[in-house]
């Protein structure tokens, strides 16, 4: 440790005088300096050809402030950017910037840096002290002596015309290396997109003196050497400027998305009854699907299982006429990826209407037009979409337009399909800009909907956006109210949403939901079509609402089960018998999957331990139907009643295959969805189950496949497979 007491003999120490040789030379060249004829000697480090920018700057003030030059807007403008380079450069040497992705060192990006001759020698980073010979340093010294004294020194101003044809010459191309990295700047004082520096500069500010202290290296291209600041200016220094691999700017994602938990396993004797309302959206394929495309893998709630069982067609069996709207088929197979266990594996058809029964329809397009939707995926997708849904409808069917933005307009009255052009007019003319005043929007597309209404007919809003409601009602349980409403007058609502980054998935979600209708994603003018051409009938026609699922297990024959998927769709048990909830809805032709893995009693493969103390015990002796696995009851409404109706279906060994390979091919490709969905959302049950074997059930089961969704299937997996390093 250091004695105060020669610290204080230190400090009394007198600091030599300078010898008068030094004088003599510090005057000498403050004197060349102030030669117009002569350059500014360049710097031991600097370029061969010409002056570094810096030094060019540092001239060029120079040279203003001895002509006393009076400031004009002209020149007020041009002197700017050097002081904002200064102002910066003060405040990085107060703390210098960090450097992503290079470990803190700055990396040197001086475009006029002179062609070597040779090889260089190794130099240490950037960040590391150098070591300097007594030479260097005394060569330093003296170099900056004559900085200091030249700039000092008076000189006698010039005429006003001299100045300014020194300004332009300063101030040409020629005259300034292009920027080679962003945030270097530009000549006319514009900079690149990182590491800006932008300043105000006050006409009264006074002359100061001017500072040579020079910039880091990596830094001295980009900021020129300049006077302090003024003390009037105004300067706001953006972040420094990234490596090259780093300079993609990152969106800000304002995604919605509801979180929920994976449903657990019961235990039969405990909680023997599983209630659920069955779901036919499809958005969260879609979603999975883009974001699969894009080279991530999804966000796990993002991952809806029974949304991605279905997605896809299938040939279940269906009824016989609409007066039983849909027909139920339950396969009992074993578990591909537990010998343990089994699927039960409930799939529904409902009946399909055909096109010449189809009833009229009564449809509003509720567009959002608001500025978020301005990007290619949005309003321009959007456009296109329900162009091909317009060329779908027949010519007695009624279509309207509302938009809303800022506000709620009615851009297109009720209008019959069979003026074709003046609705696909009306669709092209839409532009996108303002807020979004979703709640108006909606309640003036109900409005249009009730003007136009068809008894025994389809009456729907469609509505079409990309996120939230940021004016009116933005609740979602306020939207629910209000579509819960307008449910009951019969027009129903569909959602469909547009682009990524706004999404607000859970919004779409709550009101589909509540309004007796479908939410889908579209993402591709493909995804479109399948939506609202090849799907239209589903989607438009309801032939049954308020449908639930409740499935009670035999505690004799099941010792464990759980539900794949429909988490967001649980309901009580006491919710089934309840006409007043509401549920999910089916369209004509639609087919609806649920899968349970069970866990037949005495299997070995339980996971919930045994009671050691008040074990709850069955016994069968004299029950009835001690034999079933299940009792599967369907609970639905015909959609122009308000009493449901009950459909049931006892689940024995007559359902049950041998063999996993003697299930249907739909049956076998459904699974093979359910287990890719449980794999993206990181479930246990999958977790050593791989993407291999995956898409080796999928594709002994793809089958006929004339739209090739079961061949896009498979792509996904195999892309999940190369992102996932936990597979």
């Amino acid at each position: 440790m250091v004695d105060d007491n020669e610290l204080e003999r230190l400090r009394d120490i007198a600091v030599p005088a300078p010898g008068g040789e030094a004088k003599a030379r510090a005057l000498n060249a403050a004197m060349q300096a102030f030669d117009m004829d002569e350059k500014i000697s360049t710097a031991s480090k600097g370029t061969s050809a010409g002056l570094r920018l810096t030094e060019r700057a540092q001239k060029l003030w120079r040279d203003i402030m001895q002509r006393k030059l009076i400031a004009t807007p002209a020149i007020t403008a041009l002197v700017a950017l050097p002081i904002a380079g200064y102002a910066a450069f003060e405040m990085l040497k107060e703390q210098p910037p960090v450097i992503g992705g290079n470990n803190g060192k700055v990396t040197e990006t001086l475009v006029d840096k002179p062609v070597a001759q040779k090889p260089a020698p190794e130099q240490p980073a950037i960040n590391e002290p150098l070591a300097a010979t007594p030479a260097e340093e005394k060569k330093s010294v003296a170099d900056t002596e004559t900085r200091a004294n030249s700039q000092m020194a008076p000189a006698a101003p010039k005429p006003a015309a001299e100045v300014d044809s020194l300004l332009k010459q300063e101030a040409t191309p020629e005259a300034l290396p292009a920027p080679a990295e962003s945030g270097q700047l530009a000549a006319g004082g514009k900079a690149g997109s990182s590491g800006r520096v932008m300043m105000q500069l006050s006409p009264s500010s006074k002359d100061e003196a001017v500072r040579t202290d020079q910039p880091p290296a990596g830094v001295a291209a980009a900021i020129p050497a300049s006077p302090p600041a003024m003390a009037n200016s105004k300067l706001m220094v953006q972040p420094a400027p990234l490596p090259a691999d780093q300079m993609q700017p990152q969106e800000e994602n304002r995604d919605r998305i509801e979180t929920f938990k994976t449903n657990p396993v019961h235990e039969t004797a405990q909680d023997p009854v599983s209630t659920f309302s069955i779901d036919v959206d499809t958005a969260s394929y879609s979603f999975v699907r883009r974001s699969l495309k894009e080279g991530s893998l999804p966000d796990p709630d993002t991952v809806r299982v029974e949304e991605m069982i279905n997605y896809f067609p299938y040939d279940w069996k269906g009824p016989e006429s609409a007066s039983t709207p849909f027909n139920s088929t339950v396969t009992v197979m074993p578990t591909p990826w537990n010998e343990h266990t089994k699927l039960m594996h409930v799939a529904i058809k409902g009946f399909d209407v055909k096109q010449a029964e189809q009833p009229k329809a009564n449809l509003v397009f509720l567009i959002d037009v608001s500025g978020s939707m301005d990007e290619p995926d949005k309003l321009p997708l959007l456009k296109s979409a329900f162009r091909l849904l317009v060329n779908k409808l027949k010519a007695d069917d009624t279509v309207s337009i509302v938009t809303y933005a800022g506000n709620a307009g009615t851009v297109l009255m009720p209008t019959k399909a069979s003026e074709k052009q003046k609705i696909l007019a009306a669709i092209d003319n839409l532009e996108p800009g303002g807020s979004t005043a979703g709640e108006e929007g909606i309640r003036e597309a109900y409005k249009l909907a009730q003007q136009s209404f068809v008894k025994d007919g389809v009456n729907r809003v469609m509505l079409a956006t990309d996120g939230d409601f940021n004016v009116g009602q933005t609740d979602d349980d306020d939207l629910k109210r209000l579509i819960e409403k307008e449910r009951k007058t019969g027009v129903f609502l569909s959602v469909f949403g547009f682009g990524r980054g706004n999404l607000n998935d859970q919004m779409m979600q709550t009101i589909a939901q509540n309004g007796n209708g479908t939410a889908a994603y579209i993402d591709t003018l493909a995804e479109a079509e399948k939506v609202l051409v090849e799907d239209a009938s589903s989607t438009l026609f309801t032939i049954a609402k308020d449908v639930k699922i409740q499935v009670e297990f035999n505690p004799a024959k099941v010792s464990e089960y759980r539900l794949v998927g429909y988490e967001t769709r649980a309901l009580k048990r006491e919710d089934f018998n309840n006409d007043r909830v509401d549920a999910g809805d089916i369209g004509s032709g639609h087919s609806v999957t649920a899968v349970y893995e069970i866990t037949p009693k005495g299997s070995g493969g339980e996971q919930v331990d045994p009671l050691r103390y008040g074990q709850a015990k069955v016994d069968n002796g004299g029950v009835a139907n001690a034999d079933e696995y299940a009792f599967v009851k369907i609970r639905y409404k015909l959609p122009n009643e308000n009493v449901s109706k009950l459909i049931t279906t006892p689940v024995t060994a007559a359902n049950e295959v041998s063999s996993f390979d003697a299930a249907g091919a739909d049956q076998r490709f459904s699974v093979a969805v359910a287990a890719f969905g449980q794999k993206l959302r990181d479930e246990d049950q999958t977790a050593n189950f791989g993407y291999d074997r995956i898409a080796e059930i999928a594709n002994a089961a793809r089958g006929a496949d004339p739209f090739g969704y079961r061949a896009e299937f498979l792509s996904l997996v195999r892309l999940a497979s190369s992102l996932d390093s936990n597979k």
